[in-house]
């Protein structure tokens, strides 16, 4: 008789980021498998929209890296586990992955982690905290840029370790929900009037939270360069996200947009409860990271919706971009290589740029589906009950 897979993953919150939905995602696949599903979490927005009848949630305080939380955080955990009788565990962040170790040690559980990030480290003792990533039976890398960042500084933790395994298993979004074609034009509208926004103009959406390694600066000095030239279309630029706390940031921008007497063409929305109505307003997303993306996921969520993307050239969205073909690469950092492949992509005409949306849309389909990513996952914890 088979085990019957009963997973718990552990985040530190659930919102509406890449690690976060990718959570979500596989909680509500897994029971269409005659799976049991469970999250743990302190908390977040995206709790409402948990269907309780096929996912359980507890909230603990996983979020917080103080060692004695953490330790207490893993001997609850392992209650959870035996008492739900739980057989796979999968850790999505550092800290709850350290409660996550502790506990599945405890209750002899299979234990799963997914690399998110590069996660920075300038010392031993930081390394070492990183290092829980890859201390488990399955380490999952959202893309081949995380894959090589791993084997370059974790090598030693695969070394003669017979029953751990890394891999790649791309990230996926809903395309079902990020689909052009389920946006209600009354929406659109409404999104419009409300933020001021004029759609006979060229839109440029900046997607993403505001901290400083996602490029705002760079977008803001590029858009001053474009707003000097006399031969592209007339635009608006559109900075979307929160500053999630980071009012000095916050503030900068501002004033970098103040300084630039971009005012009538850079807006500031803090929030769009439903994205794919911002992306439908759009005609170019950019994402001009300065640090290399672990998968891109604004890049993947504009070509689902059939929108060019302009995105830097390090990072996840060298994989998930067609070069030329879904979406175009501008030289990181660089606010003049920025404005010049924005202008390449405003001055093509109607028919190239929808051209452009259905070769991206058709890219993420048969890549980036959350339908690939979960299958992929539930492939692998299969596999680890059968070692179990």
């Amino acid at each position: 008789m088979k085990k019957k897979i009963k997973v718990l993953q552990v985040i530190p919150k659930l919102g509406f980021g890449g690690a976060e939905t990718g959570c979500y995602d596989l909680a509500h696949f897994l029971p269409e498998y005659d799976c049991k599903s469970y999250i743990i979490t302190s908390g977040g927005e995206l709790l409402k929209f948990v269907k309780k009848e096929k996912v359980k949630v507890f909230r603990l305080p996983v979020q917080s890296k103080n060692p004695i939380l953490i330790l207490i955080n893993s001997f609850i955990i392992s209650l959870i586990i035996l008492f739900y009788n739980i057989n796979i565990v999968h850790a999505r962040s550092r800290a709850p992955a350290w409660s996550c170790l502790i506990a599945t040690k405890i209750t002899a559980r299979s234990f799963v982690t997914t690399f998110h990030g590069t996660y920075n480290f300038n010392n031993k003792l930081k390394k070492f905290y990183n290092s829980v990533m890859v201390r488990s039976d399955l380490v999952i890398a959202g893309s081949n840029f995380i894959f090589s960042h791993i084997n370059e500084n974790y090598e030693n933790y695969f070394k003669n370790k017979k029953k751990k395994k890394l891999l790649v298993i791309f990230r996926g979004i809903n395309t079902n929900y990020y689909n052009p074609q389920k946006v209600m034009p009354l929406k659109m509208d409404k999104f419009s009037k409300e933020h001021n926004i004029d759609r006979n103009k060229f839109i440029i959406l900046f997607p993403g939270r505001l901290t400083s390694w996602k490029g705002q600066k760079i977008f803001i000095e590029a858009i001053k360069l474009l707003n000097q030239e006399n031969d592209i279309p007339s635009f608006q630029a559109v900075i979307l996200g929160s500053d999630q706390g980071r009012n000095v940031y916050k503030k900068q921008l501002v004033g970098l947009v103040q300084q630039h007497s971009l005012n009538r063409i850079i807006k500031f929305i803090d929030r769009c409860e439903e994205m794919p109505v911002a992306y439908r307003i759009a005609n170019l997303v950019c994402s001009c990271s300065i640090e290399p993306e672990a998968f891109g996921r604004v890049s993947v969520e504009a070509q689902a919706m059939e929108l060019p993307v302009v995105a830097s050239n390090i990072g996840g969205s060298t994989e998930t971009i067609v070069k030329d073909k879904t979406g175009f690469l501008f030289k990181s950092g660089d606010p003049k290589d920025l404005a010049d492949t924005i202008k390449i992509v405003m001055k093509k005409d109607y028919n190239s740029l929808k051209s452009i949306g259905f070769e991206g849309r058709k890219n993420i389909l048969k890549k980036f589906d959350v339908d690939k990513m979960c299958n992929s996952t539930f492939t692998e914890y299969k596999k680890l009950i059968e070692l179990s």
